[in-house]
């Protein structure tokens, strides 16, 4: 898979707040999901926007959802990289 360049600025820009975390927050953050009705409206979202049918104001929507994804995905990693592996 080829680096996104995007992924990477956001992970060099969210280090710093890595040194924050405790290991309790890590593992809250390492478990953190959306809540029913976000998740909901997420789903709804992604069903039309694979179907091509995604208004303007729905498209920025689920552009904004991404990216709070992507934020998450990131301190997630970063949380798990703090954590070490799981004991087998």
């Amino acid at each position: 898979m080829a680096p996104d360049p995007q992924s990477d600025l956001l992970s060099r820009v969210l280090e710093p707040i890595s040194h924050y975390l405790t290991p309790e927050g890590a593992r809250e953050l390492v478990n953190l999901r959306a809540d029913g009705t976000t998740q909901s409206r997420i789903d709804e979202l992604a069903e039309r926007a694979n179907e091509g049918q995604l208004t303007s104001e729905e498209r920025a929507e689920y552009d904004s959802y991404i990216a709070a994804a992507n934020v998450i995905a990131i301190l997630q990693s970063k949380a798990r990289r703090l954590l070490g592996p799981k004991p087998a």
